[in-house]
């Protein structure tokens, strides 16, 4: 053992990429074991890994760890991402549950039919303007801070920096009306961890193609 994380997933985005955005944000390094065949997932199943049957899973610190949820916190508590009181942990848990709610959308987005994806794309850029991004370009620009929550980098943050390059990847110029936003944007992109991150070359996946549908599809049997 390395002593490393080791993440269990598709080699693609899906509801592991947070996690993988969060550990490089907290600058830990990790290992992933890809899933590309039935057999991997049954052995996963068979040796009592997989608690609920489902993946993400994460190797770390002696734990098998399951439930996006559940591994996001610690990982968050672990590394000082989860605020310096419970005032501020409700805080973070409140915006980064509404920015899964945007992401939610965004995920489930591959595997729908080329007619569905045309009325669920307009849906998507309906709901970030007009629901979840006026929140945080308030919240943003009533505290004056280049953070969401306590004037630091918190989980917050970095699930909302993923949603919002996530969505500009569907809408180039999504941010347009939302100068806060921008702003932060750019404040959160030059952290050196997650400038690292994002640029070519690090564990971060790119957009989902056809390719990781039919192995999701066929792994977990989706048809």
């Amino acid at each position: 053992m390395s002593g490393k994380p080791k993440l269990y997933y598709f080699d693609g985005r899906g509801k592991m990429e947070s996690i993988r955005w969060l550990l490089s944000a907290a600058g830990v390094e990790f290992e992933e074991e890809f899933l590309t065949t039935r057999e991997q997932y049954e052995k996963l199943l068979q040796d009592g890994s997989l608690l609920f049957q489902q993946v993400p899973m994460v190797e770390m610190d002696g734990m098998k760890m399951v439930q996006t949820r559940a591994i996001l916190s610690y990982i968050a508590a672990k590394h000082n991402l989860y605020g310096k009181d419970l005032k501020e942990r409700v805080l973070i848990d409140m915006y980064v549950e509404g920015t899964d709610d945007l992401m939610a959308f965004i995920i489930k987005f591959p595997f729908l039919s080329a007619e569905d994806k045309e009325k669920e794309l307009a849906n998507i850029i309906e709901k970030a303007t007009g629901r979840y991004f006026p929140v945080y370009e308030k919240v943003l620009k009533g505290h004056g801070q280049n953070f969401l929550v306590g004037n630091r980098l918190s989980w917050a943050d970095v699930h909302l920096l993923e949603a919002i390059l996530m969505v500009e990847e569907k809408k180039s110029d999504v941010l347009s009306a939302f100068p806060r936003l921008q702003a932060f944007k750019a404040d959160i992109s030059s952290i050196p961890a997650i400038k690292k991150f994002l640029e070519p070359g690090s564990q971060r996946k790119p957009v989902p193609d056809d390719k990781y549908v039919e192995t999701v599809r066929k792994v977990l049997r989706m048809y």
